[in-house]
C-alpha cells in the first residue's frame, strides 16, 4: 500500500484548463487565507516544525486521491510540529472488501501494510480518507470501519475518517457509484458510535459536493487535485486535527509555497506548471 507503488493506477484524463500556474494558485491560496486571519511567520525550511514539537503522530491511509493531497498536508503538519508518515497507495488503499476480487486483493494488502505501519511508526491518529474503492453493502462497509477504529484503539490510537472530494464518475466508477455514496454515511455513523474513538470530519467543507464547481479544486481528470486543492485539504485538515489534538497549526505561508509544489505526481496529473 505503499505511496510509491504503482499498481492498478489509472491513466489520467483529458486535460483542461487552469486559471493559475501551480505557483502561483499555492501562492494565492496562500495570501487568501492569510487575508482570513491567519498571520504570517516569513519563510523556514520546508519539513521544519514553526511550532513547539507535539506528540501527535500522523498515519496517512488512502487511495492515491489521498497521495494527491499527501505533499501538501505532510508539510502543513510537520510545520506543526507533527509527525507524519503517508502510507496512501495509488490504485488501492481500500480498507473495505466488497466481495469483488479486486478490492479483496487491495483491502488484503492494505491491512498488512496497516499493521506493519501501526507497529513501526506508531501513531497517534490513523486518518483515513475513504476511497473511491471503497465499494460493496452498506454492511461490508461498516465492518471495515469498525474494524479499523478497533485495531487503532488496541493500538493507542484515534481514528479519523475523512470522505473523498466529489469525483468525476466516469466508465470505471459508474457501477460503483451508489456504494460509493452510502460510504460517507456509514463512516459518520461508525464514528459516532465509537464513544470518542473515532471521528467523522467532513471534508465538503472544502470541496463542496460538485466536482466541476470550482470550488472542488480537481485537476484535469476530475478526480485528483493539484498543489492549489492540495493545499486548501491541508490547511482545512490541519485545522481540525490541531483543535482535536491540541496543537496549533503553523501559519500557511510557512508550507504552503516549499519545494513539495514540484512533486513529480503533479506532473502527472497535467497540473500546471
Amino acid at each position: 500500500m505503499n505511496s510509491k507503488r504503482k499498481s492498478r493506477s489509472r491513466a489520467p484524463h483529458r486535460p483542461a484548463r487552469h486559471a493559475l500556474g501551480a505557483v502561483a494558485a499555492v501562492a494565492a491560496l496562500g495570501v487568501a487565507l492569510v487575508g482570513c486571519g491567519e498571520k504570517g511567520s516569513g519563510t523556514r525550511d520546508e519539513g521544519k516544525s514553526t511550532t513547539a514539537s507535539t506528540d501527535t503522530k500522523v498515519l496517512w491511509v488512502g487511495d492515491s486521491i489521498a497521495g494527491a493531497e499527501a505533499p501538501a498536508l505532510g508539510a502543513a503538519l510537520k510545520a506543526s510540529g507533527v509527525a507524519f508518515k503517508d502510507s496512501s497507495s495509488d490504485g488501492g488503499g481500500t480498507i473495505v472488501d466488497s466481495g469483488e476480487k479486486i478490492t479483496r486483493m487491495i483491502s488484503g494488502d492494505t491491512w498488512k501494510q496497516l499493521a506493519k505501519d501501526i507497529e513501526s511508526f506508531r501513531p497517534t491518529v490513523v486518518a483515513y480518507q475513504l476511497t473511491t474503492y471503497d465499494w460493496g453493502s452498506a454492511g461490508r462497509q461498516r465492518a471495515a470501519y469498525e474494524k479499523l477504529v478497533d485495531k487503532a484503539k488496541r493500538a493507542g490510537a484515534d481514528v479519523v475518517l475523512v470522505p473523498s472530494p466529489p469525483i468525476k464518475i466516469d466508465g470505471f466508477y459508474k457501477q460503483h457509484e451508489a456504494q460509493m455514496r452510502t460510504a460517507p454515511g456509514v463512516a459518520a455513523d461508525v464514528a459516532g458510535a465509537s464513544g470518542g474513538a473515532a471521528v467523522f470530519l467532513d471534508a465538503s467543507r472544502v470541496w463542496g459536493t460538485d466536482h466541476a464547481a470550482k470550488k472542488a479544486l480537481r485537476a484535469p481528470d476530475g478526480i485528483h487535485n493539484c498543489q492549489q486543492g492540495a493545499a486548501a485539504f491541508a490547511q482545512w485538515f490541519t485545522g481540525e486535527l490541531g483543535k482535536r489534538e491540541n496543537f496549533t497549526p503553523a501559519p500557511v505561508d510557512s508550507w504552503a509555497q516549499k519545494t513539495w509544489t514540484g512533486d513529480e505526481r503533479y506532473g502527472k496529473l497535467r497540473c500546471a506548471a
